[in-house]
Parts: structure tokens; sequence; C-alpha cells
């Protein structure tokens, strides 16, 4: 195949994204939320390889005639953000004002993280929480904490969006990517469990989604701790 062909492919597979946002909201809207989290899983899953199959094929160079950047931006807005955060809020997992709270706060922060241009870290990881509201709101429906403990878990991520805290891209992101990319797939096929069995509290998805979230979460942390001790060791 022409390898315009090729890059024009990867753009109109990004582009499904929007299709399956629009599948994910319907179901939301009908609160089937196992049927919205699994097109959610599916978009996230695309979103995870158009990207090596943009750069593989240069698509800016060539089929420039579409902004796969913002194509990009637009769907992950949707389906990491807004659609999770309808969810969280309609679910009743955060009752009364403290639902209104998560959502303008989950909501208002991620479209200021989402056009901060230094969100990105010269090793390709994410400078601030990047806003990944989709993972973390499933976990919190397949673990149902008690609200206060959810409410102080958005708060928390909400303000790590905007701190120099590094969370790692488990694609992109090399360094201990060994060990970061089968914690995604791992953390995808939990997801996916947890999902056919309709978040069933005693699921064993349930504990693989908790490693696999610590792990995401708290690598790029470890990662600057462990380089500011080598530098420190250096000088």
């Amino acid at each position: 195949m022409d390898i315009r062909l090729k890059a024009l492919s990867v753009h109109l597979l990004t582009a499904t994204g929007a299709v399956f946002s629009m599948l994910a909201m319907l179901a939301a809207v009908e609160e089937r939320w196992s049927l919205m989290f699994f097109w959610l899983i599916v978009a996230l899953v695309v979103d995870g390889v158009d990207g090596p199959m943009a750069r593989r094929y240069r698509v800016k160079e060539n089929w420039p005639l579409y902004d796969g950047v913002l194509m990009d931006l637009i769907i992950d807005f949707l389906t990491y953000v807004f659609i999770p955060a309808f969810a969280l809020f309609e679910s009743g997992l955060l009752p009364g004002w403290t639902g209104w709270f998560a959502i303008i706060a989950i909501t208002y922060g991620s479209i200021l993280y989402f056009s901060d241009t230094r969100m990105k870290t010269r090793d390709n990881s994410f400078a601030g929480f990047p806003a990944c509201w989709n993972m973390v709101v499933l976990v919190l429906f397949a673990l149902k904490p008690n609200f206060w403990l959810i409410l102080l878990i958005v708060v928390v991520l909400t303000v790590a969006m905007f701190t120099n805290v590094k969370f790692i891209h488990p694609v992109r992101t090399e360094r201990w990517r060994a060990i970061s990319l089968p914690m995604a797939m791992g953390w995808v096929a939990c997801g996916i469990w947890a999902i056919l069995v309709d978040f069933h509290p005693s699921s064993w998805a349930n504990w693989g989604l908790v490693v696999t979230s610590v792990w995401l979460i708290t690598a790029g942390g470890l990662q600057q701790l462990t380089e500011r001790a080598e530098d420190e060791h250096k000088v």
C-alpha cells in the first residue's frame, strides 16, 4: 500500500474514536455502565495503537490535510474526561453537592490541562496527572469506595494535573517500559473482565485493577525520585 494511503488510514483509525465516544455516551445516558466502559476501553485501545502508527507512517508529512493531534485531543477529551465525569455524577457514587463539585473540578481542570503546552516531558511522559479519568472512574465503579474517599481521589488528582509530578506514558516512556507496558495491558484485561462480570464486588479483576493502577499512577513519581537521587550522587 502507498505510504500516503497508510498515513490516511491512521487518521481514519483515530477518527473512529469519535464513534466509540458517541456509543459510550448513548450507553451512559441509559445508565448501562458496563457497556459504556466497554466502548471507552475500545477507544482507549485505539488511542494506544494509533500513535505508534502515526509516527511510523509520518502522517504529518504524508497526509497533512488532517491534523491528527487535534483530532486526538478532541476525542480524548470526550472519552477521557467528559463521559467519565458524567458517569461519575449520574451513577450516584457521589451524592448531592459532591457530585457537582467533582464534575466541575474534573471538566474545568482537564480542559486547562489539555491546552497546556508543557504537558509533555523530555522522556515522553506527562507533567502532571494526564486527566485519564476514564481509567480512574472505571476503578471507582469496580471498587465502589466510600464517597468521601472518591471525593478525595478526585481532588488529589485534579490538583496533580497542575504539578510537576511525572506520570508515565506506558507506550512512549522508555524507562521501565518492560514493566509499564505489561501493566497497562493487564489493566485493560482486568477492566474488560470487570465489565463482563458487571463490576461484581468479589471479582479477582478488582485486585488486578488496584495493582496495575497503583503502578501506572506512581511509576513516574518513582522515576523522578530515583533520577534526583542519581543526580545528587553524581554531584
